[in-house]
């Protein structure tokens, strides 16, 4: 879509999930939006991301009315997997809480999202280069792009990812910004072969951490903890399928399907959260704002807690005229922010090998996953942030 001067309510920046979600979700109330993003769809579309979805994502496309294939392909889980050293602690998260988590990737939610916003007539120019923010402290901010591109609005959505425009275009003095970075990364691969374990399994091993997921019955995703100066290239298929074996452990190990991996690449970790979320007539969602590191698969699940909060915000100021929920959209989504932000730390620190941890380290680690084997409170704690906290 070409446009060189375009009005609209709300400008959109950035075409992943959370700046589509929100698309989608303000014009089914007649409000008007337009998105803006800097790659191309194919690009956007064959990223391979996340893959277990929370309730407040499942429940948010179904409000869509975009569920219907994550209804028919999804596969509901009712529990996760805990490994240390071979030994199993099941951690029965629909026993717990009545909820499910839904494997479906991230990849798939995201063509389903723009697929029927090509079928809406909901705005997406893609290869938006040069996007700027401005006069967003004024009434009338608007957005540019490109060679001479202007979107006029009355509210800017900064969904554009950790490396967009839109985090720095609230002024420093104002933004505070937290950060943990990790000493490891997690080299991943998919591959068309049957997942070894029914759900996802999360591995404590000497030689590090170990995960098992899935994207289909047919199609399994695998995560191993290297460390940073690791180089895809060193990696090749028969080496970590070995290396996966030993860390899941003789008995998850031997269930696993080797192939030919169709996608292989190292992520580094962090965790990140840079407040306030809202800055005049800016707001920001999705990893825009925060980050977490993956082993709790909570980044796509909080950029929709966010769509949530947000979109109702909006709806309510701009159809009643209330500003209630604009006003304390911050300050609502970044609660759920820190307790996500919590979790995912816990995890990473619970089943990760640090560099410079020692004995004792170890040991924490053997004791608190021998207290969850055994503690049905530990595992209802776990299986409540695993499914997600209740907006």
């Amino acid at each position: 879509m070409e446009i060189s001067r375009f009005k609209t309510q709300v400008a959109i920046i950035g075409a992943g999930p959370a700046g589509l979600m929100l698309g989608h979700a303000l014009m089914l109330e007649g409000i008007d939006c337009i998105i803006l993003e800097r790659q191309t769809r194919e690009h956007v579309e064959a990223r391979i991301r996340a893959g277990v979805l929370e309730q407040v994502t499942t429940d948010m496309m179904a409000r869509l009315g975009l569920n219907d294939r994550l209804s028919k392909e999804g596969l509901l889980h009712e529990a996760v997997v805990l490994l240390s050293e071979g030994s199993m602690i099941p951690v029965a998260i629909t026993r717990h809480t009545g909820k499910h988590v839904t494997v479906y990737g991230q990849t798939e939610l995201t063509k389903d999202l723009i697929a029927a916003a090509e079928d809406r007539g909901l705005p997406i120019v893609w290869e938006a280069k040069d996007v700027a923010l401005h006069d967003i402290e004024g009434t009338a901010p608007y957005v540019t792009y490109g060679a001479g591109h202007r979107v006029d609005c009355a509210i800017i959505a900064g969904c554009d990812g950790y490396h967009g425009p839109s985090r720095y275009a609230i002024p420093a003095k104002v933004r505070r910004e937290f950060e943990r970075v990790y000493p490891f990364g997690w080299l991943g691969i998919l591959a068309d072969v049957p997942p070894c374990h029914a759900e996802v399994a999360y591995a404590s091993h000497d030689r590090g951490f170990a995960l098992a997921s899935m994207r289909s019955m047919t199609r399994s995703r695998y995560y191993l903890q290297v460390g940073l100066d690791e180089q895809v290239e060193d990696w090749s298929d028969e080496r970590f399928w070995d290396e996966l074996c030993t860390r899941l452990g003789p008995k998850l190990g031997g269930q696993v399907t080797r192939g030919r991996s169709i996608e292989k690449s190292i992520a580094p970790l962090r965790s990140y959260v840079s407040e306030p979320m809202r800055h005049a007539r800016l707001f920001l969602a999705g990893d825009a704002t925060h980050i977490v590191p993956p082993t709790g698969a909570k980044g796509l699940n909080l950029a929709a807690s966010d769509v949530t909060y947000l979109a109702d915000a909006l709806l309510d100021w701009f159809k009643k005229g209330t500003s209630a929920g604009i006003d304390g959209y911050s300050a609502q989504a970044l609660r759920r922010v820190w307790k996500t932000e919590r979790f995912s730390w816990y995890l990473t620190e619970l089943m990760h090998r640090f560099p410079d941890g020692g004995a004792f380290d170890r040991r924490m680690q053997d004791a608190e996953l021998d207290y969850i084997a055994n503690s049905d409170a530990a595992q209802a704690m776990i299986a409540e942030n695993y499914v997600g906290l209740a907006l």
